[in-house]
């Protein structure tokens, strides 16, 4: 009871300004000095001031007991808001640094104007996780950024910052490489960053990229650049494409990550690929004994489309995927209808070809040109990564321009 007494009598002094030698000769002797110079406005004084406070505070275990500590934060919370701007923004950067210094006044500096905040935002250890996310949620731009770039952000800090939307502060953010930033937060500026240029270089750099984010990332920065590429020079486009898949893959390939293993059916495909070849009477043969898996690896082998792309090309389109690739392939027509047919039992529920898919299919692989055939099998060949990327982006560029 004696402490808040104490503390309640002073402030009640310091607020009139009415501090009697008696009252400050009855404190120990640093209480009964910074309330000396509280009384002193002069500058010199505050200079003083601050100079003192930034001492008493330096050690937690010297010069102040608990009870003079509580006694001078409470004193101090109540006269910081009367000091020059100046004088608070030298005691910010003298308290910012200072583990003993106390959380409650290290909170009031935190919330002033960002040029006293700035040093305790960006260097206190002793500002709390939920003072940081108040005065991310609560004050300025310049707060936030300030926040951003202190050496420790918590994850749920870094959930305020991403929070406000301004691609800036996560800029910092992402610039920052000490801040702990959550998976599903890294997920969700990861798809940002596909709309969100200066988001890219940075998460690139972030050593805590989990590898999938990662690759995904890579993909779609090269599918941005192809698009600017082509925007700005006369490029032939599927030369810009080999070169940027094989650089990409180049990248990908140095991240860690756990690729499928292949099937039993995908390593026979591989064997006779590198021993004996493959041919369309070879596939032809494995559709007719009933080995739709071999057949599909075979197929992937001879082609060069990789799973999961295979599948849609095979099934999902029509037969017209298959009719490209056959003729892009240089299959003669004879082989490529009971092909055709055959494969149809790898398609789910597919039991009996209708005539008139049939004819149509057949109508179709006899137009189509080889030239444009083996155009369209090179762009199915490309890793189904930086398709979906090139997809995403297309996607975005229609919904920006207003286009359906």
């Amino acid at each position: 009871m004696g402490d808040v007494r104490d503390a309640s009598r002073l402030l009640k002094a310091c607020d009139g300004r009415i501090l009697d030698k008696a009252s400050i000769m009855a404190q120990p002797d640093h209480v009964a000095d910074l309330l000396e110079l509280a009384r002193d406005r002069s500058l010199a004084a505050r200079q003083t001031l601050v100079d003192m406070i930034g001492d008493l505070f330096c050690e937690r275990s010297s010069v102040l007991s608990e009870r003079e500590r509580a006694l001078m934060t409470e004193i101090l919370e109540k006269l910081v808001g009367g000091f020059e701007t100046d004088v608070r923004r030298q005691l910010a950067d003298r308290l910012a640094d200072k583990p003993a210094a106390p959380p409650g006044l290290l909170d009031v500096l935190a919330n002033d104007e960002i040029e006293v905040a700035r040093p305790v935002l960006m260097r206190s250890r002793v500002l709390r996780e939920a003072d940081l996310i108040a005065v991310v949620r609560n004050r300025t731009r310049q707060h936030q950024l300030a926040v951003a770039m202190r050496q420790e952000v918590s994850a749920p800090v870094a959930d305020a910052l991403v929070g406000t939307g301004d691609s800036g502060v996560i800029e910092a953010l992402l610039r920052n490489e000490s801040a702990q930033i959550s998976q599903a937060t890294m997920d969700y500026l990861v798809e940002q960053a596909q709309t969100v240029d200066s988001f890219q270089e940075p998460l690139v750099w972030r050593g805590d990229l989990a590898p999938a984010l990662a690759q995904r990332l890579y993909w779609f920065v090269s599918a941005a650049l192809r698009e600017r590429l082509l925007a700005r020079f006369d490029i032939q486009p599927n030369a810009l494409d080999d070169a940027l898949e094989a650089a990409t893959q180049v990248l990908t390939d140095t991240v860690e990550t756990h690729p499928d293993q292949p099937t039993a059916a995908q390593k026979l495909a591989r064997h006779i690929a590198q021993t004996h070849g493959i041919d369309q009477a070879l596939l032809l043969k494995t559709l007719r004994a009933g080995e739709i898996p071999l057949f599909e690896a075979l197929f992937a082998e001879l082609s060069g489309i990789r799973p999961p792309r295979l599948q849609h090309v095979l099934y999902e389109t029509g037969g017209k995927g298959l009719a490209i690739v056959c003729k892009a392939l240089d299959i003669d027509k004879a082989t490529f209808t009971p092909i055709y047919l055959l494969s149809r039992k790898g398609e789910s529920g597919a039991q009996v070809v209708n005539p008139k898919a049939l004819s149509s299919v057949m109508s179709f692989f006899t137009r189509v040109r080889m030239a444009d055939a083996q155009e369209v099998l090179r762009s199915w060949q490309r890793d189904h990564r930086y398709q979906d990327a090139l997809l995403t982006l297309a996607e975005d560029l229609c919904v920006d321009s207003g286009r359906p």
